[in-house]
């Protein structure tokens, strides 16, 4: 068993209590981050005259090798050692000897996972933020390319007043765009480092923890050692910017399973993209649709184990907060392979407009232009509401579409109806004269459309952070 501690103890800790104990199997995850984290601090070390400039470079030196290894399999991470930083400085020790002991002068493992796990987590951030990125440009440009595709659209499931497929999927751009700021602002509020808190209460080491964190690219240190240790603010933040990002996603999909069936024939999934049924040979189903709807639950448990997991634990570091890996990372991982999936399956979706408009069309979603048309001809509204509604009557009873009505059977209705009706009901009328911003008409649409791809432009390849590549290297 390769532990950092032991002097303490006289009696070898139970096998059972050690596997209990041991988190190597999920935090190698970010064994990178344990490295980078170790170059910066001895870098700091060897500034501070605390190391040598010769240990510094070798240290330094030796555990780039160590990464080298990991990454070409030469060297394997195994369960003989407690976490991912008994395994970098136990090899750093076979290959340096003692040199490779300082490595954990003025450190405590303590702060030493919480910066491992906030520079996994942003970088986690970063990509989400690509993947999010890569959705908002399939979502502009199906914007772009289905300005005047009309369809029905809907509240509480029912059809209720016609507008474009460009307008329904703007709506989803305005999600996915306010969840690449809840990324933005997380980013801002964690980018800060905890090394050099120490256990809980900092080292008489004359650190310079100013420029360990530059070196990683952070803001500055943190301004308490206790909190620094004990923070994961960061993390439940991130869990539920992803589990909103799921929600939307979730959203998403479910409208995709109901466009998809029999029943409404708005979209083809493409093959590479669906599955078939093992006895039903007619069968095309949306099961990556069905797979991120479900798998929402799935993120949405990981934020609340965090939240249950943290609400009781007093300051500073306790052992319950190694609980904050498994199902962050596994909440991660779902997320990130969720967005891909999602994208690639709207980036080659087909959609029969041509379904959508005569749904729209037969679904009466023109009723509300039919009373605007008589409140602008002199009918109070609430009367017009009325002869609107038993001009819907008949059309159920004739299975007929308010357009189909002749002008005859109009004003048997209401004899305000004139033949500049039907212009005032046609589909594109009801579209397009809406021109307020945010509306559905094209005039309207071009605009917005302008807007999102300016912010696209002025939000691509953002610099988050700055990082010293040149000393960490």
């Amino acid at each position: 068993m390769a532990q950092l501690w032991g002097g303490r103890f006289t009696k070898e800790t139970d096998q059972l209590v050690y596997n209990f104990n041991a988190s190597i199997l999920f935090d190698q995850k970010f064994y990178k981050q344990d490295i980078q984290g170790s170059i910066a601090h001895v870098c700091m070390l060897g500034k501070q005259g605390i190391l040598t400039k010769e240990e510094m470079q070798a240290i330094v030196k030796c555990l780039h090798e160590i990464e080298q290894d990991v990454e070409s399999g030469k060297l394997e991470i195994t369960n003989e050692y407690e976490d991912i930083h008994s395994f970098v400085e136990a090899n750093l020790i076979d290959r340096l000897g003692d040199t490779g002991k300082k490595l954990h002068t003025g450190r405590s493992r303590n702060d030493q996972v919480a910066l491992d796990m906030r520079l996994y987590t942003r970088l986690e951030v970063l990509y989400t933020d690509e993947l999010l990125e890569e959705l908002l440009e399939t979502i502009l440009k199906i914007m772009e390319e289905n300005t005047e595709t009309i369809m029905p659209g809907f509240t509480h499931l029912q059809k209720a007043q016609p507008i474009t497929l460009a307008h329904h999927m703007g709506a989803y751009f305005e999600m996915f765009k306010r969840d690449r700021s809840r990324l933005y602002d997380i980013f801002k509020r964690m980018n800060y480092c905890p090394l050099g808190s120490g256990a809980l209460a900092g080292t008489t080491y004359p650190l310079d923890r100013d420029y360990t964190a530059k070196l990683m690219g952070f803001y500055g240190p943190t301004l308490n050692s206790m909190d620094g240790v004990s923070d994961r603010d960061y993390l439940i933040e991130f869990l539920s910017a992803l589990s909103t990002i799921m929600m939307h996603l979730s959203r998403f999909s479910e409208e995709i399973i109901i466009w998809n069936s029999n029943e409404y024939k708005f979209v083809e999934i493409d093959d590479s993209y669906s599955t078939g049924s093992s006895i039903m040979p007619q069968k095309k189903n949306p099961d990556i649709a069905e797979l991120v709807r479900g798998k929402t639950g799935r993120v949405y448990g990981a934020l609340v184990s965090l939240l249950t997991t943290m609400k009781g634990i007093p300051l500073a570091y306790n052992k319950d907060m190694q609980e904050d890996k498994e199902l962050s990372f596994d909440a991660i991982d779902t997320a990130k392979g969720c967005l891909a999936l999602f994208q690639g399956m709207l980036a080659t979706m087909k959609f029969n407009k041509e379904q959508m408009r005569k749904s729209a069309n037969h679904g009466f979603t023109n009723a509300t232009d039919a009373a605007d048309y008589l409140v602008n001809h002199g009918v109070p509204f609430r009367d017009a509401h009325g002869i609107v509604g038993r001009i819907v009557l008949y059309c159920l009873d004739k299975k007929i579409a308010i357009d189909d009505m002749s002008l005859e059977e109009l004003k048997a209705i209401s004899p305000v109806f004139e033949a500049d009706i039907y212009d005032a009901i046609s589909m594109e009328t009801c579209v397009n004269k809406r021109l307020t911003i945010g509306a559905p008409g094209k005039e309207a649409m071009e605009k917005v459309i302008a807007l999102e791809k300016e912010y696209l432009k002025e939000n691509h390849d953002k610099d988050w952070f700055e990082l010293d590549e040149q000393i960490l290297l």
